[in-house]
């Protein structure tokens, strides 16, 4: 490996060669502006630099301002990041850039979070000198996500994270100078596009060009309506991020905090996602072991590996890009829909409540959920199971527009019966974690034998893709886990050539799993923030005192009461669904 030494704002510097200006500077503090520039060294992506010119500095000997995201260090080199050439600069790139940008902060979605505004607090600029005709283009509506790309600044994170981390391919720069914008293909809509919803564009936008369908509107109306009884569900890695939006360490838990927090908003019952998710459990392990039994019994028909669906940025993946799979994925509905069901049938009887009069809101870290809970196989005569999905960042909106002081609110416990959860629900916030609870039960239910040690800790881990066989006491079975739908991308393929020998796999759609989902408070890239995300989740697994989603009170007596047993009639309508080649649902018009 070779080093060279440089100095930079009079400060010596040694890095490798190859480096950036920029990321030679961040080495020893030196702050250099960005607004292009975005780098995932967990995926080893990086943003196509130098568009925007914010970064640029002066380098000794040469004539022009270098972009420092893009310009290579050299041995001896001599740079300035401060001098009165540079910040003119600057200034003169952001005010051309805020010419031909909305000045509707005041009612943006991104106010107060957004990083041209930002921007232009650091450099001062208070005045643009610049007049000009201004580019407009009509904003597309999508379940999940809006596009104002009369606030695009063309950084092309988005692009970056649909097309080399994604592989989406949803979104692209289309057209030249000033018409130039970034769309799907042909500027036709969304929805009309190959985006799955997975938000990680909006994860990344710098400005309000993507946000989020916002519907805290419709919950506020709901809890308004004493004519409703309004129950809320909240995932398991909402409570992993939420303290972060009140200024508090990323991977700080805040689980009573946030279940106060519900109460005091007015919601009549404040259920945990976790409750269904060992009921996805009791419903995809019955499904695993069902399809293994058929497999070791010769069935050549049998479809393995079976792919986890709690997912649906991934469901939608699978359903526009691979539909020659969908009987490969497991039927079982995703934890948001099953509590869903389970809540306008199951609870609604035992409260004396009309399907129609009660009102299920879920607070996720997913963007997909959204459109998800729009699905037309999730409603019973026009009535979904779960009427409004809203992101965890929307919930803090909320929070903070009652005037709740969240720091200050004690912890409590959420209400029964499905509040009720155990360590195995918890961990689906996690990549890995499906799989993981998924192995605690379906080893009981196989082997008839106790689990001693449940922490499977080679499920667990950062690498996109990884592998593990455990031993379900003399079977074999060999488990894939992909986070990130680029990663999936090369299992699918696999599997689609014959190549795979798994028996299971889980995917989910975003980096990180849950906890890095586009509706988490903004990381911005940083993988630090997913990690001490991750380390929660798995603190609260470990304190749970029941930590096997079969071993909850609570599910066993939905299933005496109510549902029967796993994969019964019952269960297989409300708590099961099937997959649809939308391949043709992506319009070019």
């Amino acid at each position: 490996m070779e080093f060279v030494k440089l100095t930079i704002d009079n400060k010596s510097v040694k890095v490798e060669n190859g480096t950036s200006i920029l990321k030679a500077a961040r080495a020893v503090g030196i702050d250099i502006p960005t607004l292009c520039y975005m780098s995932l060294d967990d995926v080893n992506v990086e943003n196509k630099p130098g568009g925007c010119r914010i970064c640029v500095v002066e380098v000794e000997g040469r004539r022009n301002l270098a972009p420092a995201c893009c310009t290579k260090v050299d041995d001896g080199m001599q740079v300035k990041t401060n001098t009165m050439r540079v910040l003119n600069a600057r200034r003169t790139v952001l005010e051309l850039i805020l010419s031909d940008h909305p000045a509707d902060c005041l009612v943006c979605a991104k106010s107060g979070n957004c990083e041209l505004q930002d921007m232009a607090h650091k450099l001062g600029v208070r005045e643009i000198h610049h007049k000009g005709e201004m580019s407009t283009y009509k904003e597309d509506l999508s379940p999940s996500i809006i596009r104002d790309m009369d606030k695009c600044i063309m950084c092309r994170r988005c692009e970056m994270m649909c097309n080399e981390v994604q592989t989406v391919g949803a979104l692209w720069g289309v057209n030249r100078g000033f018409e130039a914008v970034v769309s799907p293909a042909f500027e036709m809509d969304l929805e009309k596009s190959s985006c799955t919803y997975c938000g990680q564009c909006v994860a990344v936008c710098p400005t309000g060009a993507l946000t989020e369908v916002d519907h805290t509107k419709e919950v506020i109306r709901a809890l308004a309506d004493t004519t409703k009884t309004v129950v809320v569900q909240t995932a398991p890695a909402v409570r992993a991020a939420l303290g972060e939006e009140f200024g508090m360490e990323p991977g700080t838990l805040v689980t009573g905090q946030l279940t106060a927090a519900l109460r005091r908003l007015g919601f009549n019952h404040v259920f945990d996602t976790d409750f269904s998710a060992d009921l996805t459990i009791m419903e995809e392990g019955t499904e695993l072991l069902d399809r293994l039994g058929k497999h070791l019994a010769g069935d050549k028909d049998v479809k393995l590996p079976m792919l986890t669906s709690c997912c649906p940025g991934w469901v939608n993946f699978f359903e526009k890009q691979f539909p020659d799979m969908l009987d490969i994925p497991s039927t079982a509905r995703s934890p948001q829909q099953m509590f869903g069901a389970i809540a306008k049938t199951y609870f609604a009887d035992k409260i004396k409540v009309k399907r129609e009069d009660m009102v299920v809101i879920s607070v996720m870290p997913c963007l997909a959920k959204k459109y998800e809970c729009q699905r037309e196989e999730f409603a019973t005569d026009g009535n979904p199971d779960v009427d409004f999905s809203i992101s965890t960042r929307e919930l803090a909106s909320l929070i903070k527009g009652a005037n709740i002081d969240f720091n200050q609110l004690p912890n409590e416990d959420f209400d029964h019966p499905l509040g009720e959860s155990t360590g195995a629900g918890v961990i689906f916030g996690a990549t890995g974690g499906v799989i993981e609870a998924a192995c605690r039960t379906a080893y009981e239910l196989f082997t008839k034998k106790k689990l001693e040690k449940v922490d499977f800790d080679e499920l667990r881990g950062f690498e996109g893709i990884r592998e593990a066989t455990i031993d379900f006491d003399g079977l074999p079975v060999r488990i894939g886990i992909a986070h990130g739908l680029g990663n999936a991308r090369k299992l699918l393929d696999d599997i689609r050539a014959g190549k795979s020998e798994f028996h299971a796999i889980e995917i989910m759609a975003c980096p990180g799993g849950c906890i890095g989902g586009g509706g988490q408070p903004l990381h911005h890239g940083d993988s630090s923030i997913l990690r001490a995300r991750m380390k929660a989740i798995y603190q609260e697994d470990a304190n749970k005192p029941i930590r096997k989603s079969h071993e909850n009170p609570s599910i066993i007596k939905l299933y005496d009461e109510f549902l029967g047993k796993p994969m019964s009639e019952k269960s297989h309508h409300l708590l099961h669904t099937g997959y649809f080649d939308k391949k043709n649902d992506i319009v070019i018009e």
